[in-house]
């Protein structure tokens, strides 16, 4: 085993500002709710049934990290993502992932009352707040950190990524929280595959539209 009392630390600074900055971003909205006060800044607040939440989302989880990957590392968009990708395997993976999780979430979004009393009071807004809410969400994870962490430890990027996800649950019902593990390596394998965070964003986006949906009873 290599000695390691010692040894010079020498960290790889992208990594390290990676994880610094998703970890504080996701605290900030925690603790910081509006960041910004967006409804002093839009007018027509109240008729865009946008909600704060979403727009902040976007601030902290798209605009914040596209910034430093254009500023800071000076590098391309598409390199962390953020473009079509491989579109003729990402619509297919999408539209299979659709088909197969639809019914699942049908069975248990219709039979579990914690998930019921979450997510039927979100109905209002649908589908702009999923929308918003979601497309920085996974540009967060499944494009900032998958790719990101990518160029260091390559396909174990799905894992760590997979993790912040996770944890970033907790608060929601016990049974979604405890299969993100899961659904972050899923979500991350889609888009190392298709090389784009779009898919998994669609995906999420159905998923928690869909959700909104049942629990709103509006399928009966």
């Amino acid at each position: 085993m290599k000695k390691l009392v010692g040894e010079k630390l020498v960290f790889d600074w992208k990594i390290v500002l990676l994880t610094i900055v998703s970890t504080l971003l996701l605290m900030i909205e925690y603790y910081h709710y509006p960041v910004v006060p967006w409804n002093k800044i839009i007018p027509l607040w109240d008729r865009t049934g946008i909600s704060m939440k979403v727009l902040d989302g976007t601030l902290l989880y798209f605009i914040v990290p596209m910034l430093i990957i254009l500023m800071i590392f000076r590098q391309k968009p598409g390199e962390f993502g953020f473009g079509v990708g491989d579109w003729k395997a990402g619509l297919v993976i999408t539209l299979a992932g659709i088909v197969i999780i639809a019914p699942v979430l049908y069975l248990f979004g219709r039979g579990d009352p914690a998930i019921q009393s979450y997510y039927k009071p979100l109905a209002s807004g649908l589908p702009w707040n999923t929308f918003l809410d979601l497309f920085g969400w996974e540009f967060l994870f499944r494009g900032w950190l998958l790719f990101g962490y990518a160029r260091k430890f390559g396909p174990d990027a799905i894992w760590l990524q997979a993790i912040p996800f996770a944890l970033a649950h907790l608060g929601k019902p016990e049974l979604e929280t405890l299969s993100t593990i899961f659904g972050g390596f899923a979500f991350g394998w889609v888009a190392w595959r298709t090389k784009s965070f779009i898919y998994p964003f669609l995906i999420h986006w159905f998923v928690a539209s869909f959700i909104i949906v049942l629990a709103a009873g509006y399928l009966g």
